[in-house]
Formats: structure tokens, sequence, C-alpha cells
């Protein structure tokens, strides 16, 4: 008996140990180039077994034997990853994302063929521009509430019809639209706060008191908080402290520490969205035609080049006997060893990744149309014989910079929108494409109403609901037809 409990105690302290590694690789792999970039500084920083391999141009020998070192560097991260990984089976076997990472990842690495065969080659005649992702954020986090097709056409609107700001205009009438899309007052209310609860919080609001009061916790914050906010709110701006104290019997100090719990809230959350990374992008893969093949290479040149510390072994010998500094050095040099190995293991993953989602993409490679087929991430995952949310990490904020320009890894899938007459399998991109040049093509004076495309679509032998030419026109900036109508 007291053998099996030191065997399950010795257990539970190794996973303890090794989960923040694993973690650490997930993260890691999610990561765009840029904050990878700070990551890898940070660390830089902190482990002292670190260092930056600096290359010097008047060292010829160096500059000879770089290949020689890039194969020994691949070489040596084999090796590594393979002792790795059977220490880490052992004490971690029941998890199934170290499993993603072991699994799928043994694999990718040791694939080091990174050009398209004759058989694969494709032909970039058209590629899609990169658009800024962060409003469908919003669109995809509706898609996962259950609301009837009226519901959700009224919360597409809102989340439409917000200012750069995240506020919804001076003029809207929340329970005119509810009338609208023939929804009650009290459940247009009740979906207007689950929107307001989106991240981040406070965007759809009327008024900066609504927004402010949505990023409150009702399980961490007064009542008195969202009291303060909703009906005294100018006191608090004009500094009226004494009156707050007053009203709500409390202290100065207990009025001045509410006004700095609400100075940490974000009183324009719109700007989250408006701005970010596709203000300055850097993709992470770089897409270069070479006669007639296209290589794939990571773009990773603007991260510094890590290595072990030339003077680990020497730090070991300096800290003796002393257990402690031992086992401390020790546990950073495993860190190390493990970062260095995660990057190279992101890279490769990426690579293979991008050449996957080439190869199933022939179509829109091939033809003028530049038409997209559905393609999600469980078939790429079951092709590379990975978890799809590996699929899902690789592409997360990624971009690839291409002959044609820069494009987002995701605008790559897209699910089925709908079937044509030979039960065919229509793409969102597709549809999209479709809708677009319809109403740039309609009649000004008598635009188009959602169902008249639909009916348009049906007569093409494309047939979806009224409620996804909805959600894609809004998805593309483009008004519906009572505000496209000319006079």
């Amino acid at each position: 008996m007291n053998k099996l409990k030191q065997s399950l105690s010795f257990k539970l302290t190794q996973n303890l140990l090794l989960k923040p590694k694993m973690l650490q690789s997930l993260e890691m792999l999610a990561m765009p180039l840029m904050q990878l970039e700070t990551h890898l500084k940070q660390e830089l920083v902190t482990n002292p077994m670190l260092e930056i391999q600096e290359l010097r141009e008047d060292d010829e020998s160096e500059e000879n034997s770089s290949e020689k070192e890039e194969t020994s560097k691949k070489e040596e991260a084999s090796e590594d990853l393979e002792t790795a990984d059977t220490e880490l089976e052992k004490t971690l076997k029941e998890s199934q994302e170290l499993s993603e990472i072991l699994d799928s990842w043994n694999e990718l690495y040791t694939d080091r063929s990174y050009k398209i065969s004759n058989e694969e080659k494709v032909t970039f005649e058209q590629i899609l521009r990169a658009q800024d992702n962060k409003k469908r954020d919003f669109f995809d986090q509706l898609d996962k509430l259950k609301l009837t097709e009226n519901e959700y056409d009224f919360g597409f609107e809102l989340i439409d019809s917000v200012n750069i700001h995240g506020f919804l205009p001076e003029d809207f009438s929340l329970y005119l639209m509810a009338e609208e899309y023939e929804i009650s007052e009290q459940r247009a209310d009740e979906i207007h706060n689950l929107i307001l609860n989106f991240h981040p919080k406070g965007i759809t609001a009327r008024n900066i008191q609504e927004c402010l009061k949505a990023q409150l916790d009702n399980k961490i914050h007064s009542p008195q908080l969202f009291d303060l906010i909703e009906y005294d709110f100018c006191d608090l701006i004009h500094k009226r402290y004494k009156k707050i104290a007053s009203k709500y019997g409390v202290t100065l100090n207990t009025v001045i520490n509410w006004k700095n719990q609400i100075s940490h809230l974000d009183p324009k959350p719109g700007l989250r969205i408006q701005s970010g990374q596709s203000d300055y992008i850097v993709p992470d893969v770089i897409i270069k035609k070479i006669g007639n093949e296209y290589e794939i290479i990571s773009n990773d040149f603007t991260l510094p080049r890590i290595r072990m510390s030339r003077h680990y072994q020497d730090i070991l010998r300096k800290v003796g006997k002393d257990r402690q500094a031992v086992d401390y050095v020790r546990n950073k040099i495993n860190s190390a060893k493990f970062l260095i190995k995660s990057v190279y293991l992101r890279s490769r993953t990426l690579e293979r990744v991008v050449r996957a989602i080439i190869r199933n993409q022939v179509d829109f490679f091939y033809q003028d149309s530049g038409v997209l087929r559905p393609l999600t991430y469980s078939v790429i995952a079951e092709e590379l014989q990975v978890n799809e949310s590996t699929i899902s990490r690789v592409v997360k904020n990624k971009y690839a910079d291409t002959p044609f320009g820069i494009m987002c890894l995701k605008d790559f899938f897209s699910s089925t929108a709908g079937k044509d007459n030979n039960y065919n399998s229509i793409s969102r991109q597709n549809v999209e494409t479709i809708v677009k040049k319809m109403i740039d093509n309609e009649d000004s004076s008598n635009p188009l109403s959602d169902q008249d495309i639909v009916d348009n679509l049906t007569k093409q032998g494309i047939n979806v609901s009224r409620r996804v030419v909805a959600k894609y026109r809004k998805s593309m900036g483009i008004l519906n037809s009572h505000l496209r109508r000319s006079e």
C-alpha cells in the first residue's frame, strides 16, 4: 500500500512540473510572428541558459559551414524530440493536449520537404486580400447563441450598426428594430444584453453608462457601483465626491476607490475592434515562385537566433554540490532546450499546413475565377493526422506573403453555405462573390432585397436561405436595400 501511494504521489508531481511546458508549446503554436518575437526576447532575459547566436560577416569559415550547422541543428533537435517524447509519454499519457503535440508534431517535424512537387504545382492567378477579422469575431460569437432566424438577424444588425467607438448611433432605436424583425421588446433586451457581454464587453452600448456597466462583474463589484454609474455618473465626472458619499452613506475613501475601479474600464471598446493586427501585418509565411514551383518559407528572419549558452556546463560546475542551485540550473537548461525545439516545430508545422491548404484548394489556384472550395479544419487535420485544434492554432491570426499580396490563412477555410442543384457544396466565399456582383449591377432606384437575391441565386442553381444572404451582405459591409436606394 505504501509503495502504491508513493507511486501515485510521484506521478502527480511530474504532471504538475511538465504541464507548463505543454502549455508553452501550445501557446507558441498559436502566436503570430510579432508576438513570438516578443516572447523569445523575454525568455532571453529570464533564462540565463539562452543566448543569441550572432552572425559574424568576417568569419568566412562560419559562413561556409552554415548549411552543416543547420543540418546538425535539425538532427540534434530530432534526437532531443525523441528523448523528450519518451519521457513525457511516461508521465502524461492521459493528456489529450500533450498527445496532440507528441503524435502530430513528431510526423510534421520529420518531413523536411518544403517544395511542392510538379503534381501539386499551383498558379496564383487571383488571391484574396487580407481582411480585418476583428468584427467577424463578434459574428462568430453570435453564431454560438441559440437564436431564431429573426433573432439572429436582429443581433447581427446591432453589431453591424456600431460606430468606431463601439456604440450604437444616437438615433438608433432598439425597439423599432425589434418591431422590424418581429421580436418582443423583452427578447430584444435579452439579446442585446448577451451581445453586450461578448468579448470585449460593452460593444453595442447605447451610452457610456451602459458600456461601463457591461464591463462590471456583479460577483466582484458592489451593487452600489452599478447604481453610481447609472444614476450619479455626472456627479462622479465632476468630482462631487462628498455629495456621492453622503447619498450612498459611505466614506470619501470608498468613493475614491469606486472611481479608481471605473477608471480601469474601457470607455471606447470599439477601438479594440477597429484597430490592431490589420493596421500592421507581418506575414508568418512567404510563398515564393521559383520557376514553375512555389516554395513555402517560414518568415522567421526577424526572430532572435536563440541557442543554448556555451557556458552552461561551466555554470553547473560552479554551483558544485549546492542541490538547490543545481536543480535551478537544470530546470533552466531543460526549459531552454524545450523552447528551442518548440520554435523549430512551430515553423515546420506552419509550413506543412500551408502546403496542405494549397493542395486542397486546387480549383482556386488553377482557375481564373478564384473560386474556393468549402474547406474545414477537420479536412486538413485528417490529412496531416493531427488534432483539429492544432490546425486552428496554426492559422489563427497568421498571414501569408504571396506574389499577389498578403492574405489571411483563415480565409482559405470556408464552411458550406449551401448546395447547388447537383448537391455539390458551395463555399461562403463563392456566395459572397456572386451576391456582391448582383448588388454592384443592381438598379439603384430599385435595389435588390435579400429575398430578391435569394431568388436570383436559386435561378442560378444555388440554394441558400435569406438569413445566410443577410449575414454575408452585412459581413461585406453592404447596407440593406432601403439604405441603398437612391432618390
